[in-house]
């Protein structure tokens, strides 16, 4: 467990799009606010990561933050980029090898769907003639897969798309403001079977960073949110994830499973403690899944707790209150590091119409990317 590594400082850019804006100014406008949170100067930062997947370097930042000879590690690992690199600067602080650390995430992908090419994952080119590079219908596969499995109905996939754009309405930084009601997501076009247009996040624009430190640095910021854990986990053999080139006999244990689990032992906290949560959802399914993957509910029980509003703002365990990354987009390097920025916010009680009722002292995040990795943190107050 980590007892005195703690986020000081947040700091974002808003997601959606921003004409004339580049990747780098955003990261450089989210580091800004977050030293500002802080109340650091750049030149008192001792180590950053950071992290883009179209965007151009994240250490080419300093070129605007100035020139202080900091430690700089770029990181670039799918949707899991920010996880990865907040996972870098915890292992650094951990390492008594820094005091402060910054991380960025940042991110500006062009309209349309991500476009990925198989011999750059390791696979041949017959897996993109199938279609299956197209996300969505892996996405589609796997959720239809498991709601025949666990009795989940396309009521609860809209239900969880109808939260996400409500809790992204209550939201300034979310990219899609509007509100959707569960007729509105089911009325939407089909893309590729059981999930529907509104029930698939964009890629988009934004950037985040966060501001960490350790020892006496964190125990004098005037609110420090801990970090209590960091952990990183690939796939293993049988499990099913974005880009497998073939669907086990028997299901393996997932990333996202064991990144949790091995997430809560380091904590010394358990699911049952958690007061909210941000799931990776790059469309409704997954959020589904994460939520009995993560320990969070066993599963199957996703129905129940969906159907009757345990996850919305005021039920009994909030899943991303700021509208995750239907509302918010995906500007890969920026989502996991967006997870983190809504947790604090709402263990501060600093999250404004959508903050959580009732007292938030620990908070969960879990991210996803290709090809099947997943970074989950645990942080308390």
């Amino acid at each position: 467990m980590s007892d005195d590594i703690a986020v000081i400082g947040l700091g974002i850019h808003p997601f959606g799009r921003h004409a004339g804006v580049s990747g780098l100014e955003m990261a450089a406008h989210a580091a800004r606010a977050a030293l500002q949170d802080a109340g650091l100067g750049w030149e008192q930062i001792d180590f950053a990561a950071g992290g883009s997947d179209a965007a151009g370097n994240a250490d080419t930042t300093v070129s605007v933050l100035g020139l202080t000879g900091v430690p700089f590690i770029n990181v670039k690992n799918g949707c899991a980029t920010g996880g990865s690199a907040l996972i870098t600067a915890h292992a650094m602080l951990t390492a008594g090898s820094a005091e402060t650390a910054l991380v960025v995430g940042f991110d500006k992908h062009p309209p349309g769907a991500f476009n990925p090419l198989p011999e750059e994952w390791g696979i041949g080119s017959w897996y993109g003639e199938t279609g299956l590079m197209l996300t969505t219908q892996f996405f589609a596969m796997k959720i239809q897969r498991y709601m025949a499995q666990h009795s989940i109905s396309e009521s609860t996939l809209a239900k969880v798309a109808s939260k996400a754009f409500e809790n992204g309405s209550l939201n300034p930084n979310a990219w899609r403001r509007q509100p959707l009601s569960e007729e509105d997501v089911l009325a939407s076009r089909m893309v590729n079977d059981p999930l529907r247009q509104y029930m698939f996040c964009s890629p988009g624009e934004g950037a985040v960073a966060l501001v960490l430190a350790r020892g006496e640095q964190a125990r004098a910021s005037n609110s420090p949110v801990y970090l209590r854990s960091a952990v990183f986990k690939t796939r293993r053999f049988g499990s099913f994830e974005v880009f497998s080139p073939s669907i086990p006999v028997h299901d393996g244990v997932s990333p996202t499973a064991e990144a949790a689990a091995s997430a809560f032992e380091q904590a010394g906290i358990g699911p049952d403690d958690v007061d909210v949560a941000q799931l990776q959802d790059t469309e409704s399914g997954a959020e589904i899944m994460h939520l009995a993957e993560t320990g969070l509910c066993q599963h199957g029980e996703q129905e129940q707790l969906i159907q009757t509003g345990a996850t919305r703002i005021g039920g009994r365990l909030p899943v991303n209150t700021d509208g995750g990354c239907l509302a918010n987009g995906e500007p890969i390097g920026a989502s996991g590091l967006r997870q983190v920025h809504e947790v604090v916010l709402q263990l501060r009680g600093e999250a404004g119409e959508r903050q959580i009722p009732g007292p938030a002292r620990v908070g969960f995040t879990q991210v996803y990317g290709a090809p099947g990795v997943s970074a989950c943190t645990v942080l308390s107050t």
